[in-house]
């Protein structure tokens, strides 16, 4: 749409509401609204109070330099380190508090705590120092679930030099690039990891990108495999020998707040990658207490979030978050079906979670499994259940509530990207009136609107492009050696304010209602509407799963509606059961949202971190040759669906 018209149709409504648990208000962190209004008068107060959470080794002078926008500097002046933050401020009083509960696929197990996990920071950092590792370096990590990753991680933070993780099942090229655009000198990494039963080659595909990488001049291995792996004398380090030999004494280097921490790449785009730049200041202090308050931290919790420290998620809500705020957190290395579909509920009940967060897909792929799996265990401490990722749609989310949280533990639907670092629309648990499907109402300190395209606020009720207006503490700074790039991508479309890329509503309560990515957006006879609310529809139906819907092209609607659709286990599907999902899906929105073929598949192409990649759908559904398929956690599927797609003629009216 032009003009003054919704950038998105929104046409589903919501439905039940369920207010916080009776009697949890008092002792939660936030257990008032008052803090929305507090924070709404005085947002820089609010994060100064927040960022005085931490531990500074000089304090700032400037809590906000918006002098240059969109080149926003939080704490200037200000000095402090990250490890020293997550490790050092914690031994006086929780040095033998288990930080990580760790386990490995194969069943090994240990637990580590934070004074042994500050002394293999310690000594790992010294080693680095010894490779020429030193303030304002660069350091690449491409290793799995293992705990040498955040040990690597934090020593790094300890000397000031920064780090790009790479995500462990990318592959060799994918490592090349973002080694090169990083400028790394040195490479971390394992000789295998285990995935599903399998050994992933990490140390052969580090070889592989080495041979195009002339700039890293050392590979340090950890052993986890013990296997035979090849190996260049002069380059190659065993992680665990120079570990062991150096120094447990490396005093933390004080960092200018404004000090690159770490810089992330964006995975499943075309041309160059995007190094996402987060500093050590701002982006400690929104990790640290978006953990604290969204999750309602409290002192006996076990903490657990099911993701990979190679995405952002990782990062602030494995490594930094919890660590900052001296939490026990479980760690698990390898696939949630290994060996059986009970794995993520045996580990759940072993360590006696509290906090579970999870992504949507993760949580559909047990509802498919069955409700079983998880009555067999004993979740009944968990109190909190997170979601990350993409939008829930509202039926996984009663599914969450009721089998995993036994009907009581509110589930957090958190938004946020990599570019914000931290957590930016969440419920508060103890605060917020929860709508499944909604991710509730910005968090304190954060201001976001929903505009049409003329960068104006659209009525409640109707769609538009999600867009923040204030800036915040854990915000990117700039897109590595690319700031044109950065003011292209984030700020152009609409001046003074970052468009986040993903469409949504907000309701007449003011929650808001995330609509998927904007790229993801169907124009079906001049209506623009969300792949998530047909896909909710979808799986709305008792016999549904998992679904994913695409606009492909049509010569009459401009678009069509393709969706691709998993069963529950042991549902068999039909052409019957096609037309009543397809029916099913006009009566839940209307005749205009009706899929004009649905396509039934044992699964959905999806990358390692859960998201399903609707590029290539698009790509099945108008035969076009497929694009990259390196990321995905099962490149295998896509040819299946490829096949299904042709042998299945389209089924419009």
């Amino acid at each position: 749409m032009t003009g003054n018209g919704p950038a998105i149709d929104a046409l589903q409504q919501e439905g039940v509401t369920y207010p916080p648990p009776p009697g949890m208000a008092p002792y939660a962190v936030i257990g008032s609204a008052a803090a929305y209004a507090r924070a709404e008068a005085d947002p820089i107060g609010w994060w100064e109070e927040q960022a005085h959470r931490l531990q500074w080794d000089s304090p700032w002078d400037v809590a906000l330099d918006d002098s240059t926008p969109p080149f926003y500097r939080w704490f200037t002046g200000g000095t402090l380190n990250a490890a020293a933050n997550c490790l050092d401020r914690h031994l006086p009083e929780r040095g033998d508090r288990v930080a990580f509960h760790w386990e490995g696929e194969p069943g090994d197990r240990m637990s580590i705590t934070y004074r042994e996990l500050h002394e293999r920071v310690c000594r790992f950092a010294n080693a680095l120092k010894d490779l020429g590792v030193e303030r304002g370096g660069r350091v690449a990590i491409y290793m799995g679930m293992i705990l040498e990753l955040p040990i690597a991680m934090l020593a790094c933070a300890r000397l000031g030099a920064a780090h790009t993780v790479v995500f462990g099942g990318f592959s060799a090229e994918a490592l090349r690039d973002r080694m090169e655009d990083f400028g790394a000198t040195v490479l971390i990494t394992q000789d295998h990891s285990f995935r599903a039963g399998k050994k992933v080659p990490l140390k052969a595909n580090s070889d592989d990108a080495l041979a195009q990488a002339p700039g890293v001049r050392h590979c340090v291995v950890a052993r986890r495999s013990e296997e035979p792996v090849d190996w260049t004398e002069g380059r190659d380090l065993w992680f665990q020998d120079i570990e062991d030999a150096a120094d447990p004494d490396c005093p933390a280097e004080p960092m200018d707040s404004e000090q690159m921490l770490y810089a992330l790449y964006t995975s499943g785009t075309t041309g160059k990658p995007k190094g996402i730049v987060h500093t050590t200041g701002g982006y400690l202090t929104g990790a640290s207490s978006t953990h604290r308050t969204v999750f309602d931290l409290r002192d006996d919790d076990i903490y657990w979030c099911a993701a990979d420290i190679g995405w952002v998620t990782g990062h602030s809500y494995i490594v930094y978050g919890p660590l900052a705020n001296g939490a026990t957190s479980v760690m698990y290395e390898g696939a949630p079906a290994f060996p059986s579909h009970n794995r993520i509920w045996e580990i759940a009940e072993r360590y006696r979670v509290s906090i579970l967060y999870t992504a949507p897909t993760a949580i559909r792929t047990y509802m498919k499994w069955g409700d079983t799996f998880p009555q067999v265990h004993d979740l009944s401490r968990i109190r909190i259940l997170g979601s990350v990722g993409e939008p829930i749609n509202p039926e996984a989310w009663e599914w969450y509530r009721d089998h995993i949280g036994g009907g009581t533990a509110p589930v957090v639907d958190t938004w946020w990207q990599t570019e914000t670092g931290s957590i930016m629309i969440s419920p508060l648990p103890a605060v917020s009136t929860l709508k499944p499907g909604s991710a509730s109402r910005p968090m304190p300190g954060i201001s976001a609107r929903v505009v049409g395209e003329d960068g104006q606020d659209v009525p409640r009720g109707q769609g538009g492009y999600l867009v923040i207006d204030k800036p915040w503490p854990s915000m990117l700074r700039t897109l590595l050696g690319d700031d044109d790039r950065y003011v292209e991508t984030y700020w152009s479309r609409f001046p003074g304010l970052y468009l986040a890329g993903d469409g949504c509503r907000i309701d007449d309560d003011g929650d808001f209602w995330l609509l998927g990515r904007i790229d993801d957006v169907m124009n079906v006879s001049g209506h623009r509407l969300s792949t998530i609310e047909v896909e909710s529809a979808l799986v709305d139906h008792p016999a549904v799963a998992e679904a994913a819907v695409v606009g492909r092209a049509d010569e009459v609607t401009g678009e069509a509606i393709a969706a691709f659709v998993t069963l529950r286990d042991g549902v068999a599907g039909d052409d019957a059961l096609i037309t009543e999902l397809r029916n099913h899906v006009a009566t839940q929105i209307g005749p205009i949202a009706k899929p004009a073929s649905i396509v039934l598949t044992a699964d959905l192409p999806k990358t390692r971190s859960g998201k399903i990649m609707r590029r290539l759908l698009r790509d099945v559904s108008e035969q076009r040759k497929l694009g990259d398929v390196t990321t995905l956690a099962n490149e295998e599927i896509v040819t299946e669906i490829a096949a299904l797609a042709v042998a299945n003629p389209h089924q419009e009216d």
